[in-house]
Order: C-alpha cells, then structure tokens, then sequence
C-alpha cells in the first residue's frame, strides 16, 4: 500500500436541516440541523479496506457517500491523488471530475432497485461501458460484460445476460451490481450494507467474492456494515480496518484484529458484547456494557464526548471535553481510539464519575422521611 492515500477525508461535516439562511448563519443559530457526519479525518489508501460500522444513523451512509461525491460536505475537504473532489477551477495536471466519478464507485444495498426491470442484465450493464469506455464496440461491450459474469460466477454468462432482474435471485442481482462497478474499473468502490440482505452462507460468498476482486483488480474497498462479524471477516481477511462510528464521529478504528481482540472504546465494546460469537472473545459479562440504551437525538447531541451519556466509564471531564481520535500503545500505529479513559487522561482520572440515573433516584428516595 502507498504512503500516499488514494483518497483522503480532512475535517469533513456533512449537516441536514436547520435554518440556512445568511443571517442564521452569522448568528450562528444551527436549530434543527442533523450533524450526520462531524469532523471526520481518514485516510483510505491504494488496495485498502476500509469497514465502516456503527448503528442505524451514526452518519456511515452519509460518510461513505461524501466519500465518493455523491453527497456535498458542509466543511472539509475530500481528496483524491491529493485533489480536492469538489473543485471547479482546474489547474493543467488536474484530474476532471469526470474521471473521478468513474474512479469511485458504489455498491447499492438493494440491488434489486437500483437494476431496471424492464431491461436485460446487458442492457442494465452496457450504458455505463458505452458512456466510459466509448472506444468499444457493441460486440466488444458484449464480450467484457460475459468475462465479468464469467468472474463472479455468473455462468454461463450469455444466458444471464439475457435474463431479466426479476429472473435473479438476491445473491445474483448483488453480483450483477457489483459487475456494474468493476465494469469502470474503479479505483475505490463503496459497498453500502452490500450484504446484509442475504442468508448467512451468501454473504460470506459474497464477501469471499468482493475480496477475489480486491486482488484482481488492486481496487479498495469502503465497507459499510452494522454487523460487527461481517466487518471483522472481510476487514481481518484483507488486512484492513474497521472504523467505528457513533453519532457522526469516528470513535475508534485499527486492524480488526485489535479492534476485536482489544477493544479501547466503550462503544466499541458495546457493539462486541451485542454481537453473537464476539461477545464470548474478551471477558464475557452478562449485562449491557452501557448505562442507557436509547441513543441521543442527533440534532441535540450531548456536549463533550457524545457516547458520555451511555458510557459506564464516563466522568463529569468526559461531558465538557472532545476527546481526539489518537493513536493507542500498542503493537500497531494504526490503531487510535477517541477515549480520555483508554489514553488515561489525568483530567479525566481526577474528575467525579457521572452518576446513573438510577444512582440518583435511589439517593432521592433514601433522604425522604420515613412516614
């Protein structure tokens, strides 16, 4: 893998909502806006796989989708070969946007709705080859489309090119998707819970499929999941990382293998501890590792760190301070966590523990008088 990164993300926030107007902007009244993805820094680099994973709305969609262009930040910058994505006013050497575009791709979730009904598998391929590869003819279009049916395993390929969607199984039209995307030739491709629709067994096919293509074609990878053991399998084969997010932020993120055999966030933790054959790798407990278990609202997301509301290690330190993504002591550079508790923060030690909820109901009820 390069030292430089293929694609660079630097502060990026990505926010919905809201009043947007110039004078709500300069007073800074941000009422209603969904911070979906808050000063995110990553580095994705060439032949690299990346998982994203975290629970329904941490932002990892949306994160992914800037990623790639399909979503305009709000602040940040994404780079690709070290160009901004969203600049207009190119330079001599600069790559067109065009180009960009066909260099990163994305695998949808439901394949299903996003292949045409109404065409054949062919006919749902060839328009991208036809707009990118303009030098091909008809038969040749033809003949690539048969190789990478051929490749992921879509024999014998002329009878799938004839087929319609609705003629595939879930586990087939994924695989027509993706031949979709490596058609271009991608230098990254998005793969937005591109498995997670499947039994079991497909999607470890699947995933055995998606990393065959890594090294056929050199290509990275940005994996989304909300399935810890998903992004454990396809991360730990590649050599690659998981990034955890929680309420738009990146908490933690290292080689899968620390990341699920030395855990240092509590979230991280958490999300071990609710996911079946994890849970059992590090000291086993039998309750929740977190003191609630309903989610912040992210248009009002707690001040400090924001996993501080749930967290059973949190300190009243941790509600008024960020911690930073930093890198941990350990056998890798590349494993960083954003937790004042895992880099033992001085602060943080002599702060007071957050009391529970619960802790401070029971106090209540213990200074009524008797009656």
């Amino acid at each position: 893998m390069s030292d430089d990164p293929l694609l660079r993300v630097d502060d990026l926030s990505v926010h919905f909502g809201g009043n947007e107007g110039i004078l709500d902007r300069l007073l800074g009244d941000d009422k209603g806006v969904v911070r979906a993805v808050d000063d995110v820094s990553l580095d994705i680099g060439e032949n690299d796989v990346v998982a994203l994973v975290g629970e329904s709305g941490c932002g990892k969609t949306t994160l992914g989708k800037a990623m790639i262009g399909l979503q305009r930040p709000t602040s940040g910058t994404v780079s690709f070969r070290g160009q901004d994505i969203w600049k207009s006013d190119l330079e001599p050497g600069d790559i067109p946007y065009k180009e960009i575009r066909k260099s990163l791709q994305m695998v949808h979730q439901d394949a299903g709705n996003s292949l045409d009904p109404n065409r054949t598998i062919f006919k749902n391929l060839n328009p991208a080859l036809k707009k990118w590869r303009p030098e091909l003819n008809l038969v040749e279009r033809r003949e690539l489309v048969h190789q990478m049916l051929d490749t992921v395993g879509l024999t014998p390929a002329d009878d799938y090119a004839s087929r319609y969607p609705h003629q595939l199984s879930g586990g087939e039209a994924q695989r027509t998707v993706i031949v979709r995307s490596m058609l271009l030739e991608p230098d990254l491709i998005l793969a937005d819970e591109a498995v997670s629709a499947l039994d079991v067994s497909l999607r470890v096919n699947l995933m055995d499929l998606l990393l065959e293509l890594q090294e056929m074609f050199s290509t990275s990878f940005v994996f989304i999941s909300h399935n810890m053991a998903n992004a454990r399998y396809l991360a730990g084969r590649a050599d690659g990382r998981i990034a955890v997010m929680y309420l738009g932020r990146i908490v933690e993120i290292g080689p899968a293998d620390e990341i699920i055999k030395n855990p240092q966030h509590p979230y991280t933790k958490s999300l071990l501890w609710a996911t079946s054959g994890l849970s059992e790798i590090n000291d086993p407990i039998e309750t929740p590792p977190v003191r609630k278990i309903d989610i912040p609202d992210p248009e009002n997301p707690p001040s400090g760190c924001r996993f501080h509301t749930r967290c059973p290690e949190a300190r009243e330190y941790c509600a008024s301070n960020t911690p930073d993504l930093s890198g941990m002591s350990g056998p890798s550079d590349r494993h960083e966590a954003a937790c004042f508790d895992a880099h033992d923060r001085i602060d943080y030690r002599n702060s007071d523990p957050i009391a529970d909820d619960f802790d401070i109901d029971v106090a209540d009820d213990t200074e009524q008088p008797a009656d």
